[in-house]
């Protein structure tokens, strides 16, 4: 396994696995590299994705999903207005990917999903198999979660009103996807209020403890996500 020594924090578990495709003949190929990265600073994480991708680009390294949590810090996609960021100063971190403006932070499990697509144009199709699998992951957990049609992402729609559960955005170079998707599982919420999160003035941010009304550890959705997320994966990537 390859050290990242300068990525991982002191006292952070770092976790390689190879999670392996079936091709028609039935034989594994193309592995995709998971790692579980725990804290890590964005910036740091973000130059590390590049690292990744320009490896998937040139052949010399495997599709790989990496997940972790950020300190707290907010990221602006490029789409994201002025009227949409605190007001108060607080500092944004400018980022290539799509989308707008959310806040990235502990209790919250981020993904990024670095493959070759099978189809480089096909991002809708990228982005939807990754809502379905972090939907298939929050039914395992009892949350009934859906699709929204009109907006990205995962949501909870019933009586109590539209509730965003998970943000998606992503960057595609050379068919290489990075950035990704990031689920809230048990975080301080009360962080989003300072922003128009994803530029949706009139929805609330939810998370899995708050829709099920208990404490749910990160570490205790790890296996479900990362089998979900992979699966999806291997439906569209090379």
């Amino acid at each position: 396994m390859v050290g990242i020594n300068w990525l991982r924090p002191e006292g952070y578990l770092r976790l390689r696995a190879m999670y392996a495709k079936t091709s028609n003949l039935g034989v594994k190929s193309n592995p995709i590299a998971v790692e579980h990265l725990g804290l890590v600073e964005y910036r740091k994480a973000w130059e590390y994705q590049r690292e990744i991708q320009a490896g998937v680009i040139a052949g010399e390294s495997p599709n790989t999903l990496i997940l972790l949590e950020h300190p707290s810090v907010y990221t602006a996609g490029r789409l994201t207005q002025l009227d949409e960021r605190p007001k108060d100063g607080t500092p944004v971190i400018e980022v290539d990917r799509g989308g707008k403006i959310t806040w990235h932070g502990p209790g919250q499990i981020v993904g990024y999903p670095i493959v070759k697509l099978k189809n480089g144009n096909d991002v809708v199709g990228f982005v939807r198999e990754i809502e379905i699998a972090l939907i298939n992951t929050c039914q395992e957990f009892g949350v009934n979660a859906e699709r929204y049609c009109e907006r990205t992402g995962v949501w909870i729609r019933d009586a109590k009103g539209d509730r965003k559960l998970a943000a998606i955005g992503i960057r595609v170079a050379k068919g290489v996807t990075m950035h990704g998707f990031a689920l809230n599982v048990n975080p301080d919420l009360s962080w989003f209020k300072k922003i128009v999160p994803c530029g949706i003035p009139d929805v609330e941010v939810t998370s899995l403890s708050v829709e099920l009304g208990r404490n749910i550890a990160i570490v205790a959705i790890l296996e479900s996500l990362t089998r979900n997320i992979t699966t999806a994966l291997d439906k569209v990537a090379e």
